[in-house]
């Protein structure tokens, strides 16, 4: 069993609340999923060459792809041994932090646009003489509803962010990457393909902020805890 960590410092202040332990091997599993299926799919995506409403959507596939690289390198860097440095204590904290908000955010962004087109793209289902084309209705919803746990996730407390910013502020930023979502993907329905980028585009800049923040913080609060933690005490 792990021993509880302390609360207070040898200042008699409160320690900083880390993230718990976690074991990597499973995050760099996640690293190799979230790599290979957006990169994959953009490519087909590509291959295929399809119509410009998939412009913005391989966009994000390929930044989904991106990120699980650079969240490898900072889950690669983590090391708990007593001569690690306060940068490789917080690398797998900060890999997930990337992996969930410049990874997941942006596929989860992609996936509900990329099945509305193709679900209805001319290249990929050709028409023939008196066909009738079904329409998918409300149906095409379903993919859209995977950020549904992806909140829960984040708000009930599973998420890295969740140790980095306040409750309210961590509120705020989920409710911001829905409503973005859910914008972006109004906008590709109405085929307001411009305010569909703008909406992307704020997403993706708001999420690279947050995690340059969080990396940052992660690492001072490594800093702080190591330099006001108690000692231990003696065998």
């Amino acid at each position: 069993m792990t021993k509880a960590r302390p609360t207070l410092g040898i200042n008699g202040l409160p320690l900083p609340i880390l993230p718990p332990d976690r074991d990597a091997r499973v995050w760099a599993r996640m690293v190799r999923v979230v790599f290979y299926t957006p990169g994959f799919m953009a490519l087909l995506l590509l291959k295929t060459g399809e119509p410009t409403a998939f412009g913005i959507t391989v966009e994000l596939l390929m930044l989904s792809s991106a990120a699980a690289i650079v969240a490898g390198l900072f889950i690669g860097t983590q090391s708990s041994d007593s001569v690690a440095d306060h940068a490789s204590k917080t690398g797998l904290w900060c890999g997930s932090l990337v992996l969930e908000l410049l990874a997941v955010v942006p596929f989860l962004a992609a996936v509900p646009p990329l099945f509305h087109e193709l679900a209805h793209s001319a290249l990929l289902h050709a028409r023939e003489p008196g066909t009738v084309d079904v329409a998918l209705g409300f149906s095409e919803l379903l993919p859209a509803v995977a950020v549904l746990p992806f909140m829960i996730y984040q708000l009930s407390g599973f998420g890295t962010l969740h140790y980095v910013v306040s409750k309210p502020v961590n509120w705020a930023i989920n409710l911001g990457i829905l409503g973005l979502i859910v914008g972006s993907y109004v906008s590709n329905r109405y085929g307001a393909y411009g305010v569909e980028k703008r909406f992307v585009g704020a997403l993706v800049v708001a999420m690279a902020i947050t995690v340059f923040y969080g990396v940052l913080k992660l690492k001072t609060m490594q800093t702080t805890y190591d330099a006001q933690v108690p000692p231990k005490p003696a065998k």
